[in-house]
């Protein structure tokens, strides 16, 4: 079971990761770090790479079950900061906040079982 759901986080931060943010970057992930105040449009390439390196290195500490408490608070940390920048300066980009914050509750929830 253990197993299952630390494939199942993974496999999410992966995708986030990887796929959303990788080499061809979702234009919208982009849109919303640029629309950090002092972010150029440049800077929000640069930034949208570099978390989806982030991300796809969390998926690779999941599936490893090394620190695994370290490994949630990381998740949890990155989840907080990410949705609160997001709300906080792209809350008109991001259809569907209320599904947004449910998805990574259960995220969340699924870490910490497995921690």
């Amino acid at each position: 079971m253990q197993r299952t759901v630390r494939a199942a986080v993974a496999g999410v931060w992966l995708y986030q990761g990887a796929w959303k943010k990788g080499p061809w970057p979702d234009e919208r992930h982009r849109e919303i770090i640029a629309s950090v105040p002092g972010v150029t449009a440049v800077a929000a390439r640069r930034l949208t790479a570099a978390l989806g390196v982030i991300e796809t290195g969390l998926a690779g500490w999941v599936l490893t079950g090394w620190r695994p408490r370290r490994a949630a608070a990381a998740q949890t940390a990155l989840v907080i900061v990410m949705n609160a920048g997001g709300l906080l300066f792209a809350g008109d980009l991001i259809a569907g906040h209320r599904r947004m914050m449910a998805r990574n509750a259960v995220l969340l929830a699924a870490a910490w079982v497995i921690a």
